[in-house]
């Protein structure tokens, strides 16, 4: 492989075999500098694994195109005129559910990122990701898991720990309804406990187990692997605990199993 085809990011010929039989991820990029959006599907166009389907100038465009062309994944620019990424990703992931949305923006901070998971996309790279990293957010998403750049993850993470120590710190809430914030942070805190027992929310103990393998970001396939059943089966156990804890992605789960002690935020000592 040349130094340019390098320079932009291409796969190494071992990911290019890798990705051979499998099919390819149709994308739909939304960016609204031309210059920037036509160098995305130029680049996207020379990586293995991936077909663009449609490019739009804005997120009205992104939500029409995907009503029309029903891509695997639209990587969503943020700041974008009439209708900005956040609000054509909360519109796409309302509408139309077998589409996922992965960020692809220059802004990593706090008021840019946290607006665009809540509003559904389940991936977050900044534009100085080279095309392998994009490939595998693309396939991540499609995968059921999150598309996150390493930087992305340790902000979260960050974020996470920084609110279980404020709760900590705030000690008891006053707040007594399942909807109280003081509730919600103070729950957040008892994951540097130990883990909940099953029975939290009705979930069986093979229902807490597959909860567990979501947070630690497996993929469906990767969670019927680990326990030994069908992908069919995983599904089953992720739409009953959907409906018992209440929660409506992936990502809600993730947060669910944190504020519940399932799982712990890394750099935290149990005593």
């Amino acid at each position: 492989m040349s130094a340019e085809e390098r320079a932009v990011g291409l796969p190494r010929p071992e990911d290019v075999d890798a990705c051979e039989g499998a099919r390819a991820v149709r994308v739909v990029v939304a960016d609204d500098q031309a210059v920037v959006r036509e160098g995305i599907v130029m680049l996207l166009g020379l990586l293995a694994g991936v077909e663009v389907v449609g490019s739009a100038r804005d997120g009205e465009e992104a939500v029409a195109l995907t009503a029309e062309l029903a891509p695997d994944v639209v990587l969503m620019d943020l700041r974008m005129p009439r209708c900005d990424g956040v609000e054509a990703t909360r519109r796409i992931r309302e509408r139309h559910p077998g589409t996922e949305v992965v960020v692809l923006t220059t802004y990593a901070d706090d008021a840019s990122l946290f607006p665009a998971l809540r509003a559904g996309a389940r991936g977050y790279l900044t534009k100085d990701a080279s095309g392998e990293e994009i490939v595998r957010a693309l396939r991540d998403v499609t995968d059921g898991r999150a598309g996150l750049s390493p930087g992305v993850q340790r902000r979260l993470l960050e974020q996470l720990v920084e609110r279980g120590a404020s709760a900590e710190r705030a000690g008891p809430s006053g707040g007594t309804g399942p909807g109280a914030e003081g509730s919600a942070t103070a729950s957040l805190a008892s994951a540097t406990a130990g883990p909940v027992v099953p029975g939290a929310d009705g979930l069986t103990e093979r229902e807490t187990e597959v909860l567990v393998l979501v947070a630690d970001g497996l993929s469906n396939q990767e969670i019927a692997g680990r326990l030994g059943i069908s992908t069919a089966t995983v599904k089953t156990h992720i739409n009953n605990l959907f409906a018992k804890t209440g929660v409506r992605d992936r990502a809600q789960a993730v947060r669910y199993a944190y504020q519940h002690g399932l799982v712990r935020p890394p750099g935290r000592r149990v005593t």
